[in-house]
């Protein structure tokens, strides 16, 4: 789940904004697409693009962002379905998005401080996108529906357990299930995300509420277990966790999936995976409780190299130099990540010091600039 401004993180902010440069400093893209280049500069309180008018097919936007804060740029479909998106682009930095969008209307929504529904464009794009997609990613795309399902269906699996305990008052037995639940959550949640407010009912944290907002999810139920040491009168959320989990669960397994995944919507959620591991788990801001942050960290990064695993064949083609890149990063990371194992899992990442945050910092941060590069490897 998307945290604070890495601005307003207080002791946490200068280790979060040593990796802007490779979360949101990449001034590179792949080749324009059907639709074209097309800049979008992203101001404080500004959202302005050069074109608005697409032909379907893979295009790319040249996102700037000239103003005093910390932004993130959204592709929307209707009803706030996010198509793609790039958080963390830091002040004077310049990120290349590149995206696939079939005919139909949008919206590109600016998001200043990385808060709220952003300054927001309509574009519109027409046609039929006029090349045909490279069997071998068809055959990703597909692969990676199953993976997403098999997910999802783990998911639900493991959180059935977690909600039992929540139930039967055990918890002790909720904390042990409370990690493992969200594993195959935080290995898809772009996909997640991109089904309008399914995120925020599910894994929103209390510092992303807003005032009067209400709080369910599995974060509420972290607080009862790690924070209050009791979980009555948490049994309507751990419910409700559910039901929304089977929410998931009916979208994925749609015949046709609204927003549809693509390649290059494949690619960019694995950025999009990075970035949650660089604001969020490295700095320890998502389980400010559990401090089982390497456990999500895992998840995120194994999510992410799926992706990448899937449509390697391609990039190996197209990028041979980028493809050994990405292999030497995901092995980076993953070796960083043994560091810190303990038994069937990780050790509490409130142990964990600064040198060793720094340090995990490091590989995320060397994988995030050739990562932002693999959805325009993809759509030449």
């Amino acid at each position: 789940m998307r945290v604070v401004p890495v601005l307003a993180l207080g002791g946490v902010a200068a280790l979060s904004m040593s990796l802007l440069a490779a979360c949101g400093g990449d001034d590179e893209g792949g080749a324009a697409g059907a639709g074209g280049g097309t800049a979008i500069t992203a101001g404080d309180d500004k959202c302005e693009l050069t074109k608005k008018d697409f032909a379907a097919g893979v295009t790319e936007f040249k996102v700037t962002n000239t103003g005093s804060k910390v932004t993130e740029v959204y592709v929307y479909a209707p009803g706030d379905k996010i198509v793609t998106e790039r958080e963390n682009i830091g002040p004077g930095t310049s990120v290349t998005l590149t995206v696939q969008l079939s005919a139909g209307k949008y919206q590109v929504a600016c998001k200043p401080g990385m808060v709220g529904d952003g300054i927001r464009q309509d574009i519109s794009v027409t046609g039929v996108a006029d090349k045909a997609l490279d069997p071998r990613l068809e055959k990703a795309v597909t692969e990676y529906k199953s993976y997403v399902i098999e997910q999802t269906n783990a998911t639900i699996a493991e959180t059935e357990k977690f909600v039992a305990a929540v139930k039967a008052g055990d918890v002790a037995k909720a904390k042990e299930l409370y990690a493992p639940s969200r594993v195959g959550w935080e290995s898809i949640e772009p996909v997640a995300e991109s089904f309008g407010d399914l995120d925020p009912r599910v894994d929103a944290r209390e510092a992303d509420l807003k005032p009067g907002e209400k709080w369910t999810g599995w974060h509420r139920l972290e607080k009862a277990l790690w924070k209050t040491g009791s979980v009555k009168g948490e049994e309507q959320y751990a419910d409700q966790l559910l039901k929304d989990l089977a929410e998931l669960k009916a979208k994925v397994n749609s015949v046709k999936l609204d927003p549809p995944i693509t390649p290059t919507s494949m690619a960019n959620g694995a950025k999009e995976l990075l970035d949650e591991v660089a604001t969020g788990k490295v700095t320890g801001e998502e389980e400010a409780f559990s401090h089982t942050d390497l456990v999500d960290f895992k998840a995120n990064v194994d999510g992410a190299f799926k992706v990448y695993e899937l449509i390697k064949p391609v990039v190996q083609e197209r990028d041979a130099a980028l493809a050994k890149d990405l292999d030497t990063g995901f092995a980076d990371v993953q070796d960083a990540l043994k560091k810190h194992e303990k038994g069937g899992g990780y050790v509490s990442y409130d142990t964990v010091g600064k040198d060793d945050r720094k340090k995990l910092a490091d590989v995320v941060n060397a994988l995030g600039e050739p990562l932002s590069k693999l959805a325009g490897a993809v759509a030449k």
